[in-house]
């Protein structure tokens, strides 16, 4: 079987990128502060998904980091 990708497209600017980077994190602090524990989100996160504790734990311990790592 052959995959074919289609650039139709194009490509966000890095603006767009940078704002968007910043949102997520933006969101998730104030997810935080709803109320519900770290502990609570994920498990919240795996009923939706069936994704695991430990890979739901690591994208929420990166995600106030991604403005630090991609963003200038």
């Amino acid at each position: 079987m052959t995959v074919k990708v289609k650039k139709s497209d194009p490509p966000e600017t890095k603006e767009i990128l940078a704002e968007a980077i910043t949102r997520i994190g933006e969101g998730f602090d104030a997810l935080q502060k709803s109320g519900l524990n770290k502990k609570a989100i994920i498990i919240l996160i795996q009923a939706e998904t069936r994704l695991s504790q430990r890979d739901i734990r690591t994208v929420l311990d990166a995600l106030p980091r991604l403005r630090g790592w991609y963003c200038r």
